[in-house]
C-alpha cells in the first residue's frame, strides 16, 4: 500500500511500540491491550473496505473495455472466468492468480511476465499456458499465442476455449482455412457454450471476409439465437445483407441492433451506420 494510506497506521504501530518498551509498560497493560485490538480492527476494516474499492475498480475496467473495444472495432472474445484456485506449486499460484487478475484489468505486458515465471516454476502447467495464451493473443502477440494456445490443445484437445481462441487468432492473420477447421470443431464438440458462441460468430466474420455472404448470413444469425446480447453480431449480420445487395434487410438488422443495447458501443455503432448510409456512403468494410 502506498504512505497516504499505510503511513498513519504504521506510526500508531511504532507509538505502540515504544509503549511497550517502556518501564511503565506492565502497568500501563489495559490500555496498551485496547490500543493494540482498536489497531488490529482499523487494519483489518481497511482491508475489508480496499477490497470491496478492488472489486469496484474491476467495474471501471469493464465498463472501459466496452468504450475501447466499440472504438478500435476489437471483436477478441472477452476474458471471463472465476479466479483460478490451485494447489501452490512452488509459488506458481501466485503468479498465476496474478496473471489473470492483471488480464482482468487490461495490463496484458504485465499478465505475460507473471504467467511466463508462472511456467518457469511449473513448466506445462496447462492453466497457466491458457492464461498467456490469452495475455498474448489480448497484447496482439500473434504468433506467441498461436504457439502457446497450440500447447494447451496439444494436452487438452477437446479445449473448446483454447480453440476458438487459435480461430480467432487465424481469422486476424488472414489464415482462413485453419480458422474455419478450428473453429468448426469448436462447434462440433459444443462443450462450452462462450466458445460455441464465439465459434459462430468467428466463423460469421470469416465467410464476411471471403465475401460469402449467404455464409456470413447463417453464422450470424446462429450467434444471434445462441447469445442475443453480442451485439456485434447484430453490426456484422447487416454489413453481409448490405454487400449481398439487401439493403433494406440490413437497415431492419441494424436498427435492430441499435434497439437490442442503444448504449452499448455496438448498439451505438448500428445507429452511426444507419445515419452513413442515409448519407448515401457505403458502411466500412472492415
Amino acid at each position: 500500500m502506498s504512505d497516504p494510506i499505510v503511513g498513519p497506521l504504521r506510526a500508531t504501530y511504532a507509538e505502540i511500540a515504544r509503549r511497550l518498551d517502556q518501564p511503565q509498560a506492565a502497568e500501563r497493560r489495559e490500555q496498551l491491550k485496547k490500543d493494540i485490538i482498536a489497531l488490529f480492527k482499523t487494519v483489518d476494516q481497511a482491508i475489508a473496505d480496499l477490497s470491496g474499492l478492488k472489486e469496484e475498480i474491476r467495474v471501471l475496467v469493464d465498463r472501459y473495455k466496452q468504450l475501447a473495444q466499440g472504438e478500435s472495432g476489437d471483436q477478441a472474445p472477452q476474458f471471463t472466468g472465476a479466479v483460478p484456485v490451485m494447489a501452490d506449486h512452488i509459488g506458481a499460484s501466485t503468479f498465476i492468480q496474478k496473471g489473470w487478475s492483471l488480464i482482468s484489468l487490461g495490463d496484458h505486458p504485465g499478465a505475460v511476465q507473471a504467467l511466463t515465471k508462472a511456467l518457469t516454476l511449473s513448466p506445462g502447467d496447462t492453466q497457466a499456458e491458457s492464461l498467456l495464451g490469452w495475455a498474448q493473443m489480448l497484447n496482439e502477440d500473434y504468433d506467441d499465442a498461436l504457439q502457446t494456445f497450440q500447447k494447451v490443445l496439444n494436452q487438452e484437445p477437446a479445449n473448446s476455449l483454447a480453440r476458438i481462441n487459435v480461430g480467432y487468432i487465424c481469422l486476424k492473420k488472414g489464415i482462413f482455412g485453419e480458422a474455419i477447421e478450428h473453429l468448426s470443431k469448436a462447434i462440433r464438440l459444443d462443450n462450452d457454450k462462450k466458445a460455441t458462441l464465439y465459434a459462430h460468430y468467428y466463423l460469421g466474420l470469416v465467410y464476411l471476409e471471403r465475401e460469402m455472404y449467404e455464409d456470413a448470413q447463417t453464422f450470424f444469425r446462429k450467434t444471434l439465437q445462441l447469445g442475443p446480447n453480442l451485439i456485434e453480431a447484430y453490426y456484422e449480420l447487416g454489413r453481409a445483407f448490405w454487400f449481398s445487395g439487401e439493403r433494406n434487410e440490413a437497415k431492419r438488422t441494424w436498427e435492430d441492433g441499435f434497439k437490442a443495447n442503444k448504449f452499448n458501443p455496438w448498439g451505438k455503432r448500428c445507429q452511426e451506420t444507419l445515419d452513413l448510409v442515409a448519407q448515401g456512403q457505403e458502411p466500412p468494410r472492415s
